[in-house]
């Protein structure tokens, strides 16, 4: 880690920001001196609090009922998110590019450098005809009039579009949205694009090509209409990380990035492995997954009353929506377990002030990054 000044973060010579943990406050007396401080240590009487305040706020759990409403309707309570606040309650991501450098735009080249064949689609498997897609059931197949084969399917409604043709896309290496493209990036849980949208900007590589999904429809639709969006080099679908019949839009083995932001934290605990197992499936060998998420005794986790616990460290807020607060062994658990290898797991304990309230807020956020290792070929 470079180092750094006792109040001010270091100049890098492209004028952005420093990865996180660069920013010390040696001198409390100047803690409102800035909005924000890194790496903050947390002494024995203050994790200890924390812990103590958790097992307060744990000890009444949401009754049984209420809890299946949760997950059952657990599209409805993020739409109704979407619905309220649209595209105003997060902001766009633009430190993407510092913390995870493998968005940017020299990566694309870098990668492209390193390819052992130009055209990526070989990496791909083809679909010969009566061939199923891979990753998806007979069932799943397209179907063409047998009185005209190339008779085109009627395009459903708006509400239906992205979720009913990728449920029934045929997906082989020349079908595929983004087939030709040579960097391939997913993002899981995409919200109205605070991700997506800074990376179509920042990154022009022609070769590049960005895949966004969420299971809220009215996410989606905010990200579709969206003046920035482009659907030759973006594709924003409905999907639900947790559905297991459910397939992606893209082949196995087919993307070079899978972004996590704040969204394994919201689903079961017990659904969590599941899907990091079918997310390492789209990973091309040594393509990346990136996460960043609420570590334990966070804030947020800190505020929670008594009734609001669903199960351990797993908590419903007043509109429904759900978040966990993961440890960086429960993180490397899931991924390893998933067959990837360990790049990066860091914890960022931040202490963000507000200097008008004259308060301090600790976040504890955890980020990661975990690679497909790459198989040699026997």
């Amino acid at each position: 880690m470079a180092a750094s000044s006792s109040e001010g973060m270091n100049t890098v010579p492209s004028g952005k920001r420093e990865q996180f943990g660069n920013r010390f406050l040696n001198d409390p007396a100047r803690v409102f001196h800035h909005n924000a401080w890194d790496n903050v240590e947390w002494s024995e009487e203050q994790a200890a609090a924390a812990a103590k305040k958790v097992r307060e706020n744990s000890t009444q759990r949401v009754p049984q009922e209420k809890q299946v409403d949760y997950e059952i309707n657990a599209h409805k309570y993020w739409n109704n998110f979407y619905k309220i606040h649209e595209n105003g309650f997060f902001k766009d991501r633009h430190w993407l590019f510092t913390e995870f450098p493998e968005l940017a735009p020299c990566q694309n080249e870098n990668h492209s450098k390193g390819m052992l064949s130009v055209d990526r689609r070989s990496e791909i498997p083809d679909c010969k005809d009566g061939e199923e897609a891979p990753g998806l059931t007979a069932e799943e197949q397209p179907k063409s009039s047998p009185d005209n084969p190339k008779e085109k399917r009627q395009a459903p409604s708006v509400e239906e579009t992205v979720t009913q043709k990728l449920s029934h896309l045929d997906i082989c290496a020349e079908a595929f949205p983004g087939s030709t493209a040579t960097y391939r990036i997913l993002e899981v849980g995409c919200g109205v694009g605070n991700t997506v949208f800074p990376i179509l900007q920042t990154n022009n590589d022609p070769g590049l090509f960005v895949y966004c999904c969420d299971f809220s429809t009215t996410a989606v639709e905010l990200v579709q209409t969206n003046s920035e969006y482009d659907p030759s080099r973006c594709l924003a679908f409905v999907h639900d990380l947790c559905d297991e019949d459910k397939s992606y839009p893209v082949p196995k083995e087919s993307l070079d990035i899978i972004i996590l932001i704040f969204v394994l934290s919201a689903i079961v605990p017990d659904k969590m492995q599941k899907a990091i197992n079918r997310l390492s499936r789209l990973l091309r060998p040594g393509g990346m997954m990136l996460l960043r998420d609420y570590g334990r005794y966070d804030m947020a986790q800190l505020r929670f009353k008594k009734g609001q616990c669903l199960s351990e460290n797993f908590y419903v807020r007043g509109d429904g929506t759900r978040v966990y607060f993961f440890t960086q062994d429960e993180l490397d658990t899931l991924f390893t377990a998933a067959g990837l290898e360990k790049v990066q797991n860091l914890v960022d304990h931040r202490l963000q002030v507000n200097r008008g309230k004259q308060l301090t807020m600790y976040r504890v956020w955890i980020q990661c990054k975990y690679r497909k290792p790459i198989t040699s070929a026997c």
